[in-house]
């Protein structure tokens, strides 16, 4: 079987050299011994592994993510390239003068990290520093609310020039 396109996936596309050598794959597994055809699994097993762990990040990842999943391959005994690792560059920077948006931009950041059923430690290193990237955005929210409130306190409340007019009004405070 001859095939000579590229096969789409959610993570880029897959060269024909892949699509042909998967498709010839049940006629050179008979000719493989057994210790090959015990790594061939292994790779295949871990290909999958490894391709939904980073489409996972890809997908949580939302408009952070940097371009697609790049993987590092093993050529198996079949003569296959299967994916053993990967990586997803994502944007990790604040958002300058924003801190709202630096903090749901952390969110996400961390969402993205820990999306894998089984992150890995690089994974939860990043989740820790978006973490603290949150942690420093809701301070600098704390600071411009303290701020704001501070400024309008000094303004006795009823001296306002656009004062509503509340004569005649009745007003239940009662709790």
């Amino acid at each position: 079987m001859s095939i000579n396109a590229t096969v789409a996936s959610p993570l880029g596309s897959t060269p024909a050299i892949r699509v042909n050598a998967v498709a010839n794959n049940n006629e050179k597994t008979t000719e493989l011994s057994k210790q090959d055809l015990q790594q061939l699994q292994k790779l295949k097993a871990r290909d999958r592994v490894v391709r939904a762990h980073e489409s996972a990040h890809v997908a949580a990842g939302g408009g952070i993510v940097r371009g697609g999943a790049n993987f590092s391959f093993q050529r198996g005994p079949d003569g296959v390239q299967y994916a053993i690792g990967g990586e997803v560059k994502i944007d990790a920077s604040k958002v300058s003068g924003d801190p709202q948006a630096t903090l749901q931009k952390a969110v996400r950041i961390q969402a993205a990290a820990l999306a894998p059923a089984q992150p890995s430690n690089q994974d939860r290193s990043v989740a820790a520093q978006a973490a603290q990237m949150a942690i420093e955005a809701r301070a600098e929210i704390s600071q411009q609310s303290s701020n704001e409130e501070n400024t309008s306190a000094d303004k006795p409340p009823f001296l306002s020039t656009d004062q509503e007019d509340v004569s005649g009004q009745l007003l239940d405070l009662t709790a």
